[in-house]
């Protein structure tokens, strides 16, 4: 065998050990290899990518021809050192088409393609009439710059050379159509070519696929099956993209057979494709079985495995495989950190996002705009705000995303106002905010309660035509709500093209925000007659307003309705159902419901603990307090508030002290105004209300209305009346329109006899006309609701219930049950009967 033979082969077989022997012989057996010779071994040694080598033998070449320029030129050009490539192009004596396509391609797939179009025109001015080859290179870079007007010129020049017949070249304007967003003009040469091959039936589908026609990709490809051309790579991937465009399991699960037959199913490239297909139509375990089958895998393989992760919830698992795949040697890439650090966001694993953001930085990929958007998302998740800010301010370039991820990271960490100025300063750059931009900045003015800010941006909403995107219109009916504005929000609910869930739920919760919780209810009955099926959430909500307004009727109702749908193994939902009970006052459902949950949230104790403590189940909410602690569950500011409500009212003075203690101490939780009102109770109850006056001046907060209206209170049970006169007067400078300090005083003087005192109170009342407000109760009987004031006289049935009444007092007399008169401030002699009423009502 000849040494060019030899090199020849060695170059088919990459095989460097091989060819460098075969070299070392030559030498030494003093052969004096001829031009053709050394252009195989040169070629040899560019294939091998020794290009070293290669130069070595190309300037000890005595004669060099056209070959060995291009094949040194053709080795620098593929190895990206387009520097050197240019060099040898600039200093040969004589250039051919191979030349010209050898820099073409290099600056092709070194990304520059600007320059290969320009070099393609320098060509032409030279003279060299291009090939198909040149023709295929250039087609692609107008593709990938979506030059259509550049594309269009050469498909003219491509018909004037009569290569318009040719399946290659006809393939090559196929995808550049394609790739340019013209999809009928691809369709039209298609449909047009005499005579069509694997490549371009791949390449229209591939096209398809890309301009998301993925029911035509599936059709096309079925039209190829029976034409008999055959399965090739590039069709099978485009498929099984189209698949998971349209999020269709059950045609991926047909073809992933027809590839299985076919056996492409192992090819790393489809497998890839079929992976990538079950992650998006959220069929991850299949994904994963796939991924552990194929026998090699590459980095686009691993990149599919983690993004399918990180894209059904799996952070964890996305990080585990990112550092097996570091481990594997097959490197990473901005695909690979993009993901990384979305999973690192979505779990909120900070030192993992910092260590790839270090990975970023090292690489150089931090540049990448994609890998800095999600860098900077993943600081704003994990409360990061001034690593996130600064990842901003680093970004040499900014993109949509780019704003939209800082304005969120703003919003999600509550600096409204900054959110607010980083979307204006979006706006000052010539940026167009999308349907996620003007999400987080309804959120802010959501958060803000800004109805100013909010109506500013929704007019900016309307001219930008996003008004009717179902996701922007839930986000302003959203803030709406947080306004107060219930009506403009209904009416935008209304006027969405597809009333959705979001924001149907955003109008129930608004509306409880609100504290129209029947309001609430009546359009979750609306919400039904729609057939707009609710979710965890509205649940949740309409059964806070069953406990909000005590309805346990309807509360019993969406109950069965949970058990029915299986949602009652949701903690959320049934933490909701335990506290519904509870201040609905059926503690036995409230517990039984709490003892049925499998597991228990900080929310179902608390919820237990504040249901006992409410309803003066003191000792009740203790226990269940102390088995919270046994089974190792952190108490918080609500669960110690239920706590001290709970030895207030069962008068446990030392317990008490005992659990604020345990409060501060022990769990290092700062106590609240809240809690300090509750230890007034305590000491107030325990040992005096000198004691508990001397709290309120010494405690780090300024007392509140409730705090001294407690302690007034406290005073009226010790007839102490100095104290009571100070915590009165505080109470009138805190609340000058409430009457009810000046009537517990009133009481006070008139328990310890001091009936002038008492006069002078009725006559302040009469002079700032004060009244007080008068009570209310409601019942629900057969799903409606009757709700009384006291001395009501418009109820329908008011004689018969004022004669059931008459009859309840008659009988709570007999039974030896006398009101205390005296306590209560006498203006009319009527007033009597109204409160023996209301009392009568209350107990009924």
């Amino acid at each position: 065998m000849t040494f060019s033979h030899i090199f020849q082969h060695c170059s088919k077989h990459r095989d460097t050990a091989g060819g460098r022997q075969s070299h070392a012989r030559m030498v030494a057996s003093g052969f004096i290899p001829t031009t053709f010779v050394a252009n195989c071994l040169i070629h040899m040694y560019v294939t091998c990518s020794n290009l070293e080598y290669a130069h070595k033998v190309f300037v000890r070449m005595p004669h060099m021809d056209i070959v060995s320029w291009n094949a040194m030129i053709s080795g620098h050009a593929r190895n990206g050192t387009l520097d050197v490539a240019k060099s040898l192009f600039d200093r040969m004596p004589e250039r051919d088409v191979i030349s010209w396509n050898s820099m073409i391609s290099g600056f092709l797939q070194n990304g520059e393609l600007n320059e290969s179009i320009g070099l393609f025109l320098h060509m032409l001015q030279s003279g060299i009439n291009p090939d198909r080859t040149t023709i295929a290179v250039i087609l692609k870079s107008c593709a990938a710059l979506e030059e259509v007007d550049m594309g269009t010129q050469i498909h003219g020049f491509v018909i004037k050379m009569g290569l318009d017949c040719d399946v290659v070249t006809g393939s090559a304007l196929i995808d550049m159509y394609a790739k340019c967003k013209r999809l009928d003009e691809s369709i039209y040469l298609f449909d047009e070519m005499p005579e069509r091959n694997w490549v371009c039936w791949s390449a229209l589908i591939a096209g398809c696929t890309q301009n998301e026609q993925y029911a035509v990709a599936l059709e096309l490809f079925l039209e190829m099956q029976r034409c008999g051309v055959g399965q090739c790579q590039s069709a099978y991937a485009s498929v099984f993209r189209s698949c998971a465009g349209l999020s269709s399991e059950r045609i991926g699960r047909q073809l992933h057979g027809h590839a299985l037959k076919n056996n492409y199913s192992t090819d790393v490239v489809v497998g890839t494709a079929i992976m990538d297909m079950y992650a998006k139509c959220d069929i991850l375990d299949d994904a994963r079985r796939l991924f552990q089958l194929l026998p090699m895998r590459n980095l686009q393989c691993w990149n599919a495995i983690i993004v399918g992760l990180v894209r059904n919830g799996q952070g964890n698992d996305a990080i585990g495989l990112f550092k097996c795949m570091n481990h594997s040697g097959v490197g990473f890439n901005e695909i690979s950190l993009s993901g990384v650090c979305s999973a690192c966001a979505e779990v909120k694993r900070y030192l993992m996002g910092l260590q790839a953001h270090c990975l970023a930085l090292k690489t150089g990929t931090i540049y990448n705009v994609c890998v800095g958007n999600a860098v900077l998302d993943m600081y704003g998740k994990c409360e990061a705000l001034e690593e996130a800010y600064n990842v901003f301010e680093e970004m040499e370039q900014r993109d949509a995303v780019s704003w939209n991820a800082v304005i969120a990271a703003l919003e999600q960490n509550g600096r409204y106002e900054e959110a607010l100025l980083h979307f204006y300063q979006m706006l000052h750059y010539g940026m167009q905010p999308d349907e996620f931009t003007y999400g987080s900045v309804l959120k802010a003015c959501a958060g803000l309660q800004s109805s100013v800010c909010g109506v500013k941006v929704h007019n900016k909403v309307i001219k930008s035509g996003l008004g009717l995107v179902s996701f922007v219109g839930s986000a302003l009916v959203d803030m709406y709500c947080k306004c107060g504005m219930m009506g403009e929000a209904q009416k935008l609910h209304d006027r969405i093209e597809k009333q959705n869930l979001v924001s149907a739920n955003a109008i129930i919760s608004g509306f409880t925000l609100q504290k129209q919780s029947e309001e609430a209810q009546n359009f979750f009955s609306k919400m039904l007659n729609n057939s707009i099926e609710p979710d965890h959430f509205t649940y949740a909500t309409v059964l806070d307003t069953c406990a909000n307004i005590a309805t346990i009727g309807l509360g019993m109702q969406i109950h069965a309705k949970i058990i029915k749908l299986e949602l009652h193994k949701d903690v959320f939902i049934s933490s909701t159902l335990v506290d519904m009970y509870a201040k609905c006052g059926n503690m036995n459902d409230s517990y039984l419901m709490f003892k049925k949950m499998i597991d228990r949230d900080l929310v179902s104790w608390n919820a237990m603990i504040c249901g006992y403590a409410h309803h003066g189940h003191g000792l009740k909410a203790l226990k269940i307090f102390d088995r919270m602690q046994l089974e190792n569950v952190r108490p918080n500011h609500t669960t110690f508030l239920a706590v001290l409500r709970a030895c207030g009212h069962v008068g446990l003075f030392d317990e008490g002290m005992s659990y604020f203690s345990l409060m501060t101490d022990h769990y290092q939780l700062e106590p609240r105004l809240e809690h300090y009102s509750c230890v007034v109770d305590i000491i107030g109850r325990g040992k005096g209300v000198s004691e508990a006056l001397e709290l309120i001046v010494k405690m780090p907060f300024e007392a509140d209305d409730v705090m001294w209206r407690t302690l007034l209170s406290l005073c009226k049970i010790h007839k102490n009346v100095e104290v009571a006169e100070i915590a009165a007067k505080k109470l009138m400078m805190l609340d000058p329109e409430d009457s009810s300090s000046c009537i517990l005083l009133s009481n006070i003087y008139a328990n310890a006899g001091r009936w002038e005192e008492v006069s002078r109170m009725r006559r302040i009342m009469k002079e700032s006309k004060l009244k007080k407000e008068p009570g209310c109760s409601w019942i629900e009987i057969k799903n409606e609701m009757h709700t009384f004031l006291v001395g009501d006289k418009a109820h329908p049935k008011c004689n018969e219930i004022y004669e059931r009444l008459d009859e309840l007092i008659a009988e709570m007399m007999w039974a030896g049950y006398l009101p205390d008169l005296e306590t209560f401030v006498e203006d009319e002699k009527g007033e009597r009967k109204d409160q023996l009423e209301l009392l009568a009502v209350g107990c009924g």
